[in-house]
C-alpha cells in the first residue's frame, strides 16, 4: 500500500521493548474501572452489518503516507459479522467477520496520477474472533490489499490481534506478510501494534469521545529503509467525537456521524520516506451504521 516505499526493525531492544509495554498495558488494565455498556444492537439476530464513509486529509497507512499531494480520499467500508457460538465454557463466543475496505484518491496516487484511476486501493479480509473470560478476545484476520489501479502490488497478510474490554480498550497486533511488502521493500517483514482506544459518553450519552493511541514497530523487515530496517514506525494519538442520529432501535439501523484529528510522529525511516517530514496532522469526518 505504498505510493513511495520503506520499512522498519531494532531486533535487540524491539522485543524487550513491546514486551513492557505490554507488561505495563496489563498494570494498567487491572487497576481501571469497568468500561460503559456498549450501545443497544438495533438487529438481535446472528448477523450484523457494519458500513460506513469516512473522508480523511491524508491517507497514512502505518506510519507511511500513500499519496504525495492529496486532494479529496474517500474511504468507502462495509462489513458482515456472523455469531455463530456462546457458552461457558473456555471459549465464551466465536464469530467470523467478512469485509471490504477501499481508498478512493483523486490525488497524485489517483486521478491525478500516471494511472489517471481513482480506485487506488481495496481491501478484502476475513476475521475468526474468538472471546475467552474477563473480557480478552483474540482475533485472527487474512487480509488481501489490492490496488484496482496499479500503484502498488498486492500484499497479502496474517495478523493476530489480542484484545480486552475495557475502559482503556487496550489491544496488542502482530502481522506477518505473507507475499509481497507494504514498505515496498525486499523481504516480508513482521508488524507489531500496541495501542489503547478509552472512551467517555458526553452529553448525557448524545456524544461518544474517544482517544485512540498507537505504537508501530518493525519486528523485521517491515520497514526497510536506506540504512537497514528501523524498530520504531511511528506514534499516533488523536480524539475522534460519534454523534449518533437515529434510534438504536430502529429498524433502519443505527446511524451516527463521526469526526476527529489524528496527531503523527514519524521514526526514522519512516520520516526518510515521508519526504523528511516528522510528522502529519490528519483530519477526518464521515458517517457509519450498524444494523
Amino acid at each position: 500500500m505504498t505510493e513511495l516505499s520503506i520499512r522498519v526493525s531494532k531486533r535487540g531492544f524491539l522485543p524487550a521493548l513491546a514486551g513492557a509495554l505490554v507488561l505495563s498495558l496489563m498494570s494498567s488494565i487491572a487497576a481501571a474501572q469497568t468500561p460503559a455498556a456498549a450501545p443497544a444492537d438495533p438487529n438481535s439476530g446472528a448477523l450484523t452489518f457494519t458500513g460506513g464513509l469516512d473522508v480523511p486529509t491524508k491517507y497514512v497507512f502505518r506510519g507511511i503516507v500513500q499519496e504525495a499531494d492529496s486532494k479529496l480520499t474517500l474511504f468507502p467500508y462495509g462489513d458482515l459479522g456472523i455469531s455463530f457460538f456462546s457458552g461457558e465454557g473456555a471459549i465464551k463466543t466465536a464469530s467470523v467477520n467478512f469485509g471490504v475496505w477501499n481508498a478512493l484518491l483523486t490525488g497524485s496516487s489517483g486521478l491525478d496520477g500516471d494511472t489517471d484511476k481513482l480506485h487506488y486501493e481495496e481491501d478484502f479480509y476475513a476475521t475468526l474472533n474468538l472471546g475467552f473470560g474477563a473480557g480478552v478476545s483474540l482475533g485472527t484476520t487474512y487480509t488481501a490489499y489490492t490496488s484496482p489501479n496499479g500503484m502498488f502490488g498486492t500484499v497479502q497478510e496474517l495478523a493476530f490481534k489480542v484484545s480486552k474490554a475495557h475502559m482503556l480498550a487496550p489491544y496488542g497486533t502482530i502481522a506477518f506478510e505473507l507475499d509481497g511488502q507494504a514498505d515496498g521493500g525486499s523481504n516480508e517483514g513482521v508488524y507489531l501494534e500496541l495501542g489503547v482506544g478509552p472512551s467517555w459518553s458526553l452529553a448525557g450519552g448524545k456524544v461518544a469521545f474517544a482517544v485512540p493511541v498507537k505504537f508501530g514497530f518493525s519486528l523485521s523487515d517491515y520497514y526497510e529503509g536506506a540504512d537497514g530496517d528501523s524498530g520504531f514506525g511511528f506514534f499516533q494519538a488523536g480524539g475522534l467525537f460519534t454523534i449518533p442520529f437515529s434510534d438504536a432501535t430502529s429498524k433502519y439501523g443505527a446511524w451516527n456521524l463521526h469526526g476527529g484529528v489524528d496527531f503523527y510522529a514519524f521514526g526514522d525511516t519512516t520520516k526518510a520516506f515521508n519526504n523528511g517530514d516528522s510528522g502529519k496532522v490528519v483530519a477526518s469526518f464521515g458517517i457509519g451504521v450498524v444494523y
